[in-house]
């Protein structure tokens, strides 16, 4: 059994893309539209790619003691005029691996984020959950997080 306390939290790596799908598919929702293989899709790689490039986004692996990949987000940074030019944090796609879930792992990671958060001198963080993922938004609010806008989209 995988201690959550000795998981190490870091930058992913080109080597991680492929647990990370697989932590992205590993629900209902994700499942109908991630595309799990060895070796990963190009399109995920291509993606990876981007995100790796671009130093207002950061993709986080959380890594266990044997170095498998149990935990994973992505924080992409947004400059913005509102809130006196306040820089914000979209946290997205956390997902921890199933038989982790409950002991603490997600809290250690978010609280990860934030403190990267603010190190890059953020004044707030928000997050998009899926309407049916009611489990994932009880457990953001446990984290402070408060229901404050109204999240919606378009398929392009």
């Amino acid at each position: 059994m995988t201690d959550p306390q000795a998981i190490r939290i870091r930058q992913a790596r080109r080597e991680d893309v492929d647990a990370i799908v697989a932590l992205l598919a590993d629900d209902d929702l994700g499942a109908g539209r991630e595309v799990v293989s060895d070796p990963p899709a190009p399109a995920y790689l291509e993606a990876f790619g981007k995100i790796a490039a671009d130093p207002r986004n950061l993709l986080a692996a959380a890594e266990d003691a044997s170095g498998r990949i149990v935990g994973t987000l992505q924080l992409t940074f947004i400059p913005g005029l509102s809130n006196q030019g306040a820089e914000l944090a979209l946290l997205q796609a956390v997902r921890i691996t199933a038989e982790l879930r409950g002991q603490g792992l997600g809290r250690r990671l978010v609280a990860w984020a934030m403190g990267e958060a603010r190190r890059r001198g953020c004044q707030a963080m928000e997050l998009l959950s899926h309407n049916s993922r009611v489990d994932a938004q009880r457990f953001y609010e446990r984290l402070g997080f408060v229901k404050s806008h109204v999240g919606m989209r378009r398929a392009l």
